[in-house]
């Protein structure tokens, strides 16, 4: 058997975009594309948290070289967000940007805790109908961000818009060496520029950060009562964040086909948060828009992308600063109205699929959407939904637990046979499914296709045989399986507070 060379090892172990060329230009221009995508949304949350634009913009940059590394999501990125601003902004306000920065580095703390505890299996529960809800929600409100740049402005903005958007659309069918909403921007930004044309800017939204940001230590007391300030909104975003970036990395799976470490991306956004507050940046996750332009836009698939759009972020704030200030906003409007498109799940919708697709699970997507679009708040969105498919379920289940009996041919004893899966949805009306003032004195109860899930059932069992025992009547449970049995064994008449 004879082993491989060194070389042939060496090989097997470097990464994608050092093998191939081509991979590596369409990382290396994906982290470009998203870079300038980032800078005028990484301002806008800035103004959402009240904080200076530089803060956010050295958040995304920290966050998206952080988590190129430790993360769990290779392609993923990770940057300041309007769902983690919109959660830190009031703690801001009210006791300032010490306790903000103190608040970011403990959310990165609660994050790395909860990643280890397992969190991330949690996301079994999210059902389908969520997902789908989940990411139309998510196209629907990076669409309505995009709206205030197209309002009350000067009419060359929607030409631009329409030009930007009909180039994303027509260039991938000459080439796609290069990513479309890059030369999208580049176009429009020399049309602006060369023709003198009068449109809002990226420098409109706020200055550019002119040096790289330097570590320190928030500048709040180190006491208890800072402690019990700042950890409501630490333990808030560290739930948000960690909701979002990791649907946000069940998303990517889906798109690329390939599994992810979540529990390590869990692990990994708390470091990244950590980092960011020492940096003095204002904490994120992933951020889905951005992530659709790096991985279904532009098709990356390493981490290379995600390093190269935090270090092209801060390149192009600082050495480039003037020419990113002239990027008509018109042209990353344009591309992140193709995001949405390319996001959003237009099957989901389609009459056919409203056909086929059962109400419940239709309801689901409705109510998931309903609430993110309302509350702007993606993990209230989830909650809502999941909670609302697992009503929907358990209703739906609780229809086949059934009861059935007969009394034998000599009239002394009466089977009842229990069907079904027994929790407190479906057992709470087992308790009237028997005769007991005209049953024989032999009663046996047969569990055989039947399974306990819950105290409920217990009890329920419990009073079922209460009732026949008042009456002076014996009841007898067979057919219980192991699990059902041992359940039955520890709670059965211990549920009433009388023996």
């Amino acid at each position: 058997m004879s082993s491989a060379s060194p070389t042939a090892r060496l090989r097997r172990i470097r990464p994608d975009w050092l093998r191939d060329p081509r991979v590596w230009r369409t990382e290396v221009l994906a982290g470009l594309v998203v870079a300038l995508a980032l800078i005028p949304e990484a301002i806008s949350f800035s103004i959402i948290a009240d904080v200076d634009p530089a803060v956010g913009l050295f958040a995304s940059f920290t966050m998206a070289v952080v988590i190129s590394v430790v993360g769990g999501r290779r392609a993923m990125i990770s940057a300041a967000t309007g769902a983690v601003a919109l959660v830190i902004a009031p703690l801001n306000r009210e006791h300032g940007f010490g306790h903000l920065v103190a608040a970011v580095i403990l959310a990165g703390v609660f994050q790395i805790v909860l990643g280890a505890l397992g969190l991330a299996k949690l996301m079994r529960f999210v059902p389908r109908s969520v997902m789908v809800g989940f990411v139309n929600s998510l196209a629907i409100l990076v669409f309505m961000a995009q709206v205030p740049e197209m309002h009350d402005v000067p009419w060359p903005v929607y030409p631009l818009i329409a030009a930007g958007l009909t180039l994303m659309v027509l260039f991938p069918r000459v080439t796609k060496v290069v990513p479309a909403p890059l030369v999208s921007v580049v176009v429009l930004t020399v049309i602006t520029v060369a023709a003198g044309i009068a449109v809002p800017t990226v420098g409109d939204k706020g200055e550019l950060p002119s040096a790289l940001p330097t570590p320190g230590l928030p500048d709040v007391p180190f006491t208890f009562e800072t402690l019990g300030i700042i950890a409501p909104y630490a333990l808030a975003m560290a739930l948000v964040g960690l909701m979002e970036s990791l649907l946000t990395a069940k998303l990517v799976d889906d798109i690329t086909d390939t599994r992810s470490d979540k529990t390590r991306e869990s692990i990994g956004q708390g470091i990244a948060n950590i980092v960011t507050g020492f940096f003095g940046g204002m904490g994120g996750c992933a951020v889905i828009g951005q992530t659709m332009i790096n991985v279904k836009v532009s098709g990356a698939r390493t981490r290379l992308s995600t390093f190269l759009a935090g270090a092209f972020l801060m390149v192009l704030c600082i050495v480039f600063g003037p020419v990113v200030s002239d990027i008509p906003m018109a042209a990353l409007v344009a591309v992140m109205i193709m995001v949405c498109v390319a996001a959003f799940d237009w099957h989901s919708i389609a009459p056919k699929t409203l056909r086929r697709m059962p109400a419940g699970e239709i309801t689901v997507m409705l109510v998931t959407v309903a609430c993110v679009v309302a509350t702007h708040n993606l993990a209230i969105g989830v909650v809502v939904g999941s909670i609302t498919a697992m009503v929907i379920f358990a209703k739906r289940v609780a229809r086949f637990a059934e009861v059935t009996g007969a009394v034998d041919p000599t009239g002394t004893r009466v089977v009842y046979a229990v069907t079904g899966e027994l929790f407190f949805a479906s057992s709470n009306d087992l308790v009237h499914r028997f005769d007991y003032r005209n049953d024989p004195d032999d009663v046996v109860i047969d569990l055989s296709d039947a399974h306990i899930w819950d105290a409920s059932s217990v009890a329920v069992l419990d009073s079922v045989e209460t009732k026949y025992a008042a009456l002076g009547k014996k009841v007898t449970l067979i057919g219980l399986n192991e699990h059902s049995a041992r359940f039955h064994a520890n709670l059965s008449g211990e549920l009433t507070g009388s023996h």
